[in-house]
């Protein structure tokens, strides 16, 4: 049969079938789509504790590798190391692992430093490869130069990522060597554009100090090496130095996770109180936090203290870090908050705020309010 201009109708039915064809394979290729979302591929997940660690020159520096099978994978996993800094050796407690499909299996490894290593912040890549299968995870690590005879700093952690207008929060440790002055602190450089840098206490005349870097909105993202120096006179009266590098990330990618806690009741001089923080996890999976900070950023005293011109600054009280394991797994906060004593943390454990006990008058602490900052990095936020 033909139409009006002579040509064969059967083309309309070819049109016909070749559209039907074309949807099939449509739908042929959603379905592969929807199978291979149901069966993902063979995979290696890595992480690491600590994520960061700071060293002096010629020390060593431990981390523990977590490796998970991910989609079905067994088989042998060789680990190897990248990025470290010159003159350092890094060895692992083992080269390679197997796993089963969904286990998980550890291996420890060593870091070295030598006297020569240069000081400055590195970023080492861990890796696990299987044939083409492979997973990798980034450590820092710290060298800090050699300690000087009077007094040395160790910060923790040494690195720590935030997006532009959070508050990073540093703990300084000092220990001394016949050394009983104050020690002053400050920031060499390397600060990002609008950021600003504050001690407290500063100077020390204990043992610790926290640095808190508050950045802006504005700040540029990328990695900072932040210096830092703490500088007191021995009995002589001769200047004494010692230094530190800690590293600061801004990156606005970072979904913020929310740290809040009060000190329970009031505090005298000599006493201490914990923290048993609250942890607010707006993602949608869980959170493996490998570090929480806790320092005073300031005092508000009663309104009797200040008619009566009673002192009492964050100089007058301590922060001892919390001292729980890391990495420490919080859950989606979609029925509240996790507190650290709900995640199974001990009370010894919880970070602690203390007022010293000083022979000058502390009647200006008494009713006084702390404001205390917190600062906190983990792995999925």
């Amino acid at each position: 049969m033909r139409n009006k201009d002579g040509h064969p109708q059967h083309r309309l039915r070819t049109a016909i079938k070749v559209g039907l064809i074309s949807l099939a394979v449509m739908l042929a290729s959603a379905g592969a789509l929807f199978a291979a979302a149901q069966n993902p591929k063979p995979g290696i997940t890595v992480q690491v504790s600590p994520a960061s660690q700071s060293v002096q020159q010629g020390q060593g520096a431990a981390y523990t590798v977590s490796l998970t099978s991910t989609g079905g994978f067994s088989g042998p996993v060789n680990l190897s190391l990248a990025g470290l800094p010159a003159s350092a050796i890094g060895t692992f407690s083992q080269s390679s692992v197997t796993l089963g499909s969904g286990s998980t299996a550890t291996a420890n490894l060593n870091v070295t430093t030598a006297a020569n290593t240069p000081a400055g912040t590195n970023t080492l890549t861990i890796t696990g490869t299987s044939g083409k299968v492979s997973g990798s995870v980034a450590a820092g690590l710290t060298v800090n130069n050699k300690m000087s005879t009077a007094f040395s700093i160790v910060a923790t952690p040494d690195s720590l990522a935030v997006p532009p207008g959070a508050t990073a929060v540093y703990t300084l440790q000092l220990t001394r060597n016949n050394f009983s002055s104050p020690v002053s602190f400050s920031v060499l450089g390397g600060l990002p554009a609008d950021a600003a840098a504050s001690f407290s206490p500063n100077p020390v005349a204990g043992n610790s100090t926290t640095l808190q870097v508050t950045t802006a909105a504005a700040s540029p993202k990328g990695s900072y090496s932040l210096y830092l120096v703490g500088t007191g006179k021995d009995s002589a009266g001769k200047s004494q130095y010692a230094y530190a590098n800690v590293q600061l990330v801004l990156d606005s990618t970072i979904k913020q996770f929310a740290l809040s806690g009060n000190v329970p009741g009031s505090l005298s001089p000599g006493s201490s109180a914990g923290l048993d923080l609250q942890i607010q996890n707006p993602n949608n999976k869980s959170l493996s936090l490998t570090n929480i900070s806790v320092a005073v950023a300031g005092v508000t005293r009663s309104a009797d203290a200040v008619a009566r011109n009673l002192s009492c600054t964050a100089a007058d009280f301590r922060v001892t870090q919390y001292s729980g394991p890391y990495p420490l797994a919080v859950p989606t906060s979609t029925t509240g908050p996790s507190s650290l004593s709900g995640l199974g943390i001990a009370s010894s454990a919880l970070p602690q705020v203390a007022m010293l006990d000083t022979s000058a008058n502390q009647d200006g602490c008494k009713g006084a309010t702390l404001q205390l900052t917190y600062s906190g990095s983990g792995q999925g936020n």
